[in-house]
C-alpha cells in the first residue's frame, strides 16, 4: 500500500514512519516539500503521488501560541484535514487523522461530582484556540463524504521532540522541586501506543477481502488513549518513579508537589477532566489498551537496536 504520511518531525508521524515502512511504500513530505498552510499545494501533492491511504498527524500543536495566532493554527488543524479528505474523496480512498481531548469543555461529571469519561457521541464545547480549529477539522472530514477515521488523543508524549514527558525529566535534573499542576485529569498517552494501534487498525484494512465494506463497517470517530487516568502531579511523579528505576535520572528525585491550575496561569484554558472512553475502539478493532503507566514504561525502556 502506498501511503501519504504527514508531520514526520512530530511525535507521531516520527514513531508511524518506521513501523509503516516496514510494511508499506511511504511518502512522507518534509515541511519544505508540503506547507500544511497551503490548500492550494496540499491538493496538488496528493493529486501527484496519488496515495492509496493518507495519515494525518501533522497539527499546530502549540496550545498557548495558537490564542495569538489563529489563522495559522486554524489553516493548518481546520482547513488543511478538510483538504486531504477532499482529495481523498477523489481519488476514493480512507483518511486517518488524529484530533484531541480539547474539542471538550472538561465539566463532565455525575452528580456526586466523580469524572466520567467522554464518548465519542458527547457534546463538544472547546475552551481554546487550539481545540476549536481541530474540532473544525473534524467537522471538515466528516463533511466531505470521504472515508475516515479520527482518532482523538490525550496527554501525548514521547522520547522524541517537545513534551511534557522530556520537560519533567530535563526539570527533574536540575530542580530539588517540582510543582505541578494537580487538579486536571487524563490519560497520558504515549505515541508508540497510537502508533502501534495504528499500525495494527492499516493492517486489518489490507488483509480485507472489501476495503470499501471495511471501510462503511469502520468509518467513525474513536477515543484512542491508554487506560486510567491521572493528574499532570500523578503523571509527574510516576515519570519520576520509573525514570530512577531506569537510570534516567542522574540525581535523587526532587519533591513533587501538586498545585492547582489557577496557580499556573496559562493563555489558553485546559479541560478539568481530559479522561476518554475507549470503549468504541476496543470493540471495532479488538484492539488492547495498555495502562497508561505500562505505556509510560515501554516509552522509558531502552530501544533495541
Amino acid at each position: 500500500m502506498k501511503i501519504l504520511l504527514t508531520g514526520t518531525t512530530g511525535q507521531l508521524g516520527h514513531t508511524l514512519l518506521p513501523l509503516l515502512s516496514q510494511h508499506h511504500e511511504v511518502i512522507a513530505p518534509t515541511r519544505a516539500e508540503l506547507d500544511l498552510s497551503d490548500a492550494v499545494a496540499i491538493a496538488a501533492f496528493v493529486g501527484d503521488c496519488k496515495p492509496d491511504l493518507i495519515i494525518n498527524p501533522a497539527a499546530y500543536t502549540a496550545v498557548d501560541k495558537a490564542e495569538t495566532e489563529l489563522a495559522l493554527a486554524h489553516a493548518i488543524n481546520g482547513v488543511a484535514p478538510g483538504v486531504f479528505a477532499e482529495q481523498a474523496k477523489k481519488l476514493g480512498i480512507g483518511l486517518i487523522h488524529y484530533s484531541t481531548d480539547y474539542v471538550y469543555d472538561g465539566s463532565l461529571r455525575l452528580a456526586n461530582g466523580d469524572l466520567v469519561s467522554y464518548t465519542e457521541d458527547a457534546a463538544t464545547n472547546p475552551l481554546n484556540v487550539y481545540g476549536k480549529t481541530k474540532l473544525a477539522g473534524e467537522q471538515a472530514i466528516i463533511t466531505s463524504g470521504c472515508q475516515y477515521l479520527i482518532f482523538r488523543t490525550s496527554w501525548v508524549y514521547s522520547t522524541f521532540g517537545k513534551n511534557f514527558l522530556l520537560t519533567m525529566l530535563r526539570l527533574a535534573n536540575e530542580r530539588d522541586e517540582l510543582r505541578v499542576v494537580s487538579d486536571q485529569w487524563g490519560a497520558p498517552t504515549s505515541a508508540d501506543s497510537i502508533a502501534s494501534t495504528t499500525v495494527d487498525i492499516v493492517g486489518q484494512l489490507c488483509q480485507s477481502n472489501d476495503a470499501a465494506q471495511w471501510w462503511k463497517a469502520h468509518q467513525g470517530i474513536y477515543h484512542l488513549t491508554t487506560k486510567g487516568r491521572t493528574s499532570w502531579c500523578g503523571f509527574t511523579e510516576e515519570i519520576l518513579r520509573q525514570a530512577t528505576v531506569s537510570g534516567r535520572l542522574k540525581k535523587t528525585a526532587p519533591i513533587v508537589t501538586g498545585i492547582p491550575a489557577i496557580d499556573y496561569p496559562t493563555p489558553a484554558q485546559r479541560p478539568v477532566n481530559s479522561c476518554l472512553d475507549t470503549t468504541r475502539l476496543v470493540h471495532a478493532f479488538g484492539i488492547s489498551v495498555p495502562t497508561w503507566e505500562v505505556a509510560l514504561a515501554t516509552c522509558l525502556a531502552p530501544k533495541q537496536k
